[in-house]
């Protein structure tokens, strides 16, 4: 028997998902189902699961972020979202099961099988490393949540980013421009050790990309942008751009 938690923030879907186990697939036991993911995790580290349903797209928390509180999660996942193209790109490249909404049964049973094969060669711990090294700061990816799913963006082509009441615009080289639900320290926090430098409580800009600094307190940057630099910030600043 494989103990199964199901985590979806919206009832529906997460009793449409349970019910669709329970009649069709009699190897599964379902220990709990969850809407609030932070109660979730605290379910997982109690309940050991070899199995998780994970939703993707949830309020507070994303089902990346809920994966990437466990050091190394060991339970294998199988990923729900309501998009085709919702990070399929970073959760296929893992190895890791994924179903879209509406659940298709046929497709659920191929979810099911794969992620059976991978508790038997326990395989868990490895493709759940290799997708948060993707989604986070290991890897020269980000994930960057918008209001249709998630973008995936090179670290390189970030130009800088700017806060704004808990969302931060996002300005790239090749000219986009994404809006996140991510606060600017929560970007700060993915970007850590990857060039970046915060100029201001709004701002964070890409080092590589600083053509200058102007006396009255900002920095130019390409495309002749100029960003606040905080008085506190100068020094920091001035030494860093001295060493590179």
């Amino acid at each position: 028997m494989i103990n199964c938690i199901i985590i979806d923030d919206e009832a529906k879907a997460l009793i449409m998902l349970q019910k669709k186990l329970e009649k069709h697939f009699s190897g599964l036991h379902i220990s709990a189902a969850y809407q609030d993911p932070e109660k979730a995790i605290e379910g997982i580290k109690q309940l050991k699961p070899d199995l998780v349903f994970l939703d993707i797209a949830m309020p507070k928390l994303s089902g990346f972020d809920v994966l990437s509180k466990f050091d190394e999660p060991d339970f294998e996942v199988i990923f729900v979202t309501a998009y085709d193209n919702y990070a399929i790109q970073a959760i296929r490249h893992a190895a890791i099961g994924y179903i879209v909404k509406p659940i298709d049964v046929e497709a659920l049973a191929e979810a099911i099988e794969k992620a059976k094969k991978n508790i038997q060669l326990k395989v868990a711990k490895q493709n759940n490393k290799v997708l948060l090294d993707l989604l986070t700061q290991k890897s020269n990816t980000i994930s960057i949540p918008t209001q249709d799913g998630f973008i995936f963006v090179k670290t390189d082509n970030l130009i800088r980013l700017e806060g704004a009441e808990g969302y931060t615009k996002i300005i790239c080289k090749d000219n986009k421009e994404y809006l996140s639900s991510y606060n600017l320290g929560k970007f700060a926090e993915l970007l850590r050790g990857k060039n970046f430098f915060q100029a201001h409580r709004s701002h964070l800009i890409n080092l590589k990309f600083v053509t200058g600094y102007i006396n009255e307190g900002y920095v130019e940057l390409i495309n002749k942008i100029n960003v606040p630099l905080a008085k506190s910030k100068k020094k920091d600043f001035l030494e860093i751009m001295n060493k590179i």
